[in-house]
């Protein structure tokens, strides 16, 4: 199973690519989406959602992880966040693939074993889990979410079981189930 971990920004959107074979995980790629910061924010907007079109359409993935927004202090830092959130998810619900928000906590903790790592923290264990250096902080908190995204939930799982998903989240797996059972049905 392919999974894509995307830490969203408007600035710096980072993605990590890791493939789980039976109980193995390996790194395929990671990288770093950065629009120019003279531009407005939608011309930005629009840089994130291409590249990362282009990215889901390279590695093809099972399933996306995207962390979940940390609501902070700045208003405005935490409306530019939720936009840039807002790209990744349209375009992996474009490409009708499973979506997964996670909790940053969840994914500290899931990585390092605390709740409340520290950035440098999420790139060692990650440097540890996938054997490579990521190429930046927003790349290796791409790979945490990636490698947190897999088990978050259980595919088993109904689908009005959504533990902790938005309501965006189910809102747009159920368009999804729709359409799939659509396909089917043809």
């Amino acid at each position: 199973m392919k999974v894509l971990g995307i830490d969203p920004g408007l600035r710096n959107t980072g993605w990590g690519v890791v493939n789980f074979e039976n109980s193995l995980i390996y790194h395929v790629d990671n990288g770093v989406i950065r629009p120019k910061v003279k531009d407005e924010d939608g011309t930005r907007l629009l840089y994130i959602f291409d590249h990362l079109e282009k990215i889901m359409n390279f590695y093809k993935p099972n399933l996306i992880g995207v962390e979940k927004t940390f609501i902070g202090e700045g208003n405005v830092s935490s409306l530019k966040l939720g936009m840039a959130r807002g790209v990744c998810t349209l375009v992996a619900a474009k490409s009708n693939i499973t979506i997964r928000e996670i909790p940053p906590k969840l994914i500290k903790k899931t990585v390092t074993g605390y709740g409340n790592a520290n950035k440098h923290q999420i790139v060692e264990m990650i440097k540890k889990i996938l054997g490579i250096t990521p190429k930046n902080f927003d790349s290796a908190d791409a790979l945490a979410i990636a490698v947190t995204a897999k088990n978050f939930f259980s595919f088993e799982k109904k689908f009005n079981d959504y533990g902790n998903q938005s309501n965006l989240n189910k809102a747009i797996q159920k368009a999804l189930l729709k359409r799939k059972i659509g396909v089917l049905k043809k």
